[in-house]
Formats: structure tokens, sequence, C-alpha cells
């Protein structure tokens, strides 16, 4: 029995790390296709490119010493006002024991606040983002786009490997820009629908808000040069 449990576990954690590469391995073309304003990641991709241990996983707790670490990426379009955003999920007690461990998927955007770009957070930060360990995002920031601070408030799912899934509220903030005096810490909070437990206290992880701006989409080809010579065929075909 603890055999099969096992061998369920290990095949449970396969599928949440699946899940999150290929989630932001699949950010530049989900970008591209449907809008997007902002990528938007959560402690993944080259975040975690650090020697800073405390980048990844984002952990948030509770007054009672119950945390929650998670880890995601995705998209969002304040012009559609539409989230695209999944990630893996654990919970453990105070003690640090694993309570559960699971898979969250965004459903929707509540808000986004954005604090601004902040032009020089890649060279300030130095290699925490260098590249990326997976995917299409080995280069050091997509063409054009300028990393962001805000705050977004996700409604997302979290499923379980046991048991039922919950609704709850994750709000993601990231303190670069212009950072208002209430929101100063960069970081997760997460709380339940229907009440109960909330947790409040970002503990440590890395977030940020990609802006795709119009130059990380390619160029249009270059017009044809008007003043060059016709060709002799074309001329002769006008006569």
């Amino acid at each position: 029995m603890s055999s099969h449990r096992g061998l369920r576990r290990r095949i449970f954690a396969w599928a949440s790390g699946v899940l999150l590469t290929a989630s932001v391995a699949a950010i530049p073309a989900t970008a591209q296709s449907n809008g997007a304003d902002y990528i938007v990641l959560i402690a993944s991709g080259f975040l975690c490119d650090s020697s800073d241990s405390s980048a990844c996983p984002a952990v948030v707790k509770s007054a009672d010493g119950t945390s929650y670490e998670m880890s995601g990426a995705g998209t969002l379009s304040t012009q559609s006002k539409s989230v695209t955003a999944a990630g893996t999920f654990t919970r453990k007690s105070p003690n640090g024991n694993s309570l559960e461990t699971g898979i969250w998927i965004a459903s929707e955007l509540v808000s986004f606040d954005s604090y601004g770009i902040a032009p020089g957070a890649l060279m300030r930060a130095g290699p925490a983002f260098g590249p990326p360990a997976f995917g299409p995002m080995r280069s050091r920031m997509f063409p054009g786009a300028m990393p962001a601070g805000g705050l977004a408030v996700f409604r997302i799912r979290l499923l379980p490997m046991w048991g039922p899934s919950r609704t709850a509220v994750l709000q993601v903030n990231c303190a670069l820009g212009k950072v208002p005096d209430e929101h100063p810490i960069e970081g997760i909070r997460l709380a339940f629908e229907g009440g109960g437990v909330e947790f409040d206290e970002e503990v440590s992880g890395r977030t940020m808000f990609i802006l795709m701006r119009p130059g990380a989409h390619p160029s249009p080809t270059k017009p044809p040069d008007t003043d060059a010579e016709p060709n002799p065929a074309s001329a002769e075909l006008q006569k």
C-alpha cells in the first residue's frame, strides 16, 4: 500500500514538473497569439537561475506557521481582462512537513495595478536574471520587452494530489517601479474563498511581470526602394 502511494506521489510530482515546464516554455507563443500585455513569472524560469536559494519557490505563511510554496508562469491581458497561467504548490506544516501537493490553474484576472517599467532591474539583479534553465526563454529577455512591477490578483483553482479541489485568490506582488507604501514586499499572498486561514506573510520568492512592448514582435518587411531603376521587363509590359 505504501509503495503504491509512493509511486502515485512520484508520478504526480513528475506531471506537476512537466506542467510548469510546459507553461514557461509556451509563454512566447501564447503572448503573441492572445495579445497579452504581460508575461507573469512566479518563482520560475530565469528567476530561479541564481545562487540565491530564496528566489524559488515563492513562500507565504499564515499566522499559525502553516505555509504554501508556489511556482508558476503565464500571461495576462489588461485589455481583455484575462489570464492564462498555471503552476505547482505544496502546503507545509509549521515544522516543515509536507501536507499537500498539487497543481494550480488560474481562472480569472480579478485586477492588475501596474507600478511601471523598471529598465535597470535586470542589471541590478545580476545573475538572478540570467538565462533560464529550459525552454525558449534562454535569452536574457524577449526582444523589446521590459521588466515591470505591479500587483496582480488572480482567482485560481488548486488541484491537490488527493482530496477535493479548492478555489482561492492569489495575489502576486512585484516590487519594481513606483512601488506603493502599502505593498513594499515582493512575493505572494493566498486567501481561500469561504473564509478560513489567510496566508498573508510573504516569506521569500521572486516574481516579475514582463511588459510585451510593440518591439517584441517581428518588424515588417522593408518596402521596395521607389528610387531604384525600373525592371526592364516590367517597363516593356507597360508599353
